[in-house]
């Protein structure tokens, strides 16, 4: 009896230890889960962190070929994520070029003919003013947030930040072009960079961060290059000069009468 009494007392504190035990591998892993961000939301914070608000930025978009090279000055205006305005304001024969941007709709505007078109969803996907961006790209679509799947690839430290790759696949149904999207996003919500995967997997286009700077409390991609890996010696360029967030905003500057009679 003795015997197995002690035997009875010795096993309880293994089994308490076993459930300690357990039970601290559970907590760390529930920490670690808690730690780890979720892709989609990461990609949300990004597209707000470059937003705000309300913003007004001016920069300058260059095209480079590999027989020439242009330039243009504008002035960008955004609300939300739906809405969003930029006018050219040099070199002067084509000031006044724009394009309005109101949820899922698009129109440009030409002083010369003096005409707003819409762009239709057909060509969303097709370059905007002659550069490597496409007109989706300007709009700033947040399609990829709700119409794709979103994987978090890998997690890694540059320059003291954190720094997140992600994978976003579109859903069967979503009425996109691109095969996968990869995004290079830091701790900071700052974008660093984003491929375009095409429906054969191959990498097409791809726009990186070339220079950071801090501007109105936040840090922001000043100088962002695109190019087409078929060809990455042609790219183009959007430099920011200036950029003010949480602005005020009038009612009429989002609409087609100020797109064409610029009132702000």
């Amino acid at each position: 009896m003795s015997k197995d009494t002690s035997s009875s007392t010795m096993s309880i504190p293994r089994r308490l230890l076993r459930l300690l035990l357990i039970s601290g591998l559970a907590i760390c892993a529930g920490a670690q889960s808690a730690d780890t961000p979720d892709p989609r939301e990461l990609i949300r914070a990004a597209m707000q962190h470059w937003r705000g608000v309300t913003s007004y930025s001016e920069m300058t978009m260059t095209i480079h070929r590999a027989d020439w090279q242009r330039s243009f000055s504008m002035q960008a205006w955004t609300e939300g994520d739906k809405q969003s305005l930029v006018r050219v304001t040099e070199p002067r024969r084509d000031a006044g070029n724009g394009t309005l941007v109101q949820d899922k709709s698009m129109w440009t505007y030409s002083p010369k003919i003096n005409r707003i078109i819409k762009v239709p969803a057909s060509m969303m996907n097709q370059s905007w003013m002659g550069s490597d961006f496409s007109n989706k790209d300007i709009s700033k679509s947040t399609d990829i947030i709700d119409q794709y799947n979103h994987r978090l690839l890998s997690t890694e430290t540059r320059d003291d930040h954190l720094v997140y790759t992600i994978e976003s696949i579109p859903h069967e149904d979503a009425a996109v072009v691109w095969g996968r999207e990869v995004i290079v996003i830091r701790d900071d919500y700052l974008m660093l960079s984003q491929q375009f995967w095409d429906q054969d997997d191959v990498l097409v286009k791809q726009m990186d961060t070339t220079s950071i700077e801090f501007m109105d409390d936040r840090n922001i991609a000043a100088r962002m290059r695109m190019y087409k890996l078929e060809d990455p010696a042609e790219w183009t360029e959007m430099s920011v000069q200036t950029i003010d967030f949480d602005i005020a905003i009038t009612d009429s500057l989002f609409t087609l009468s100020n797109l064409r009679n610029p009132r702000q």
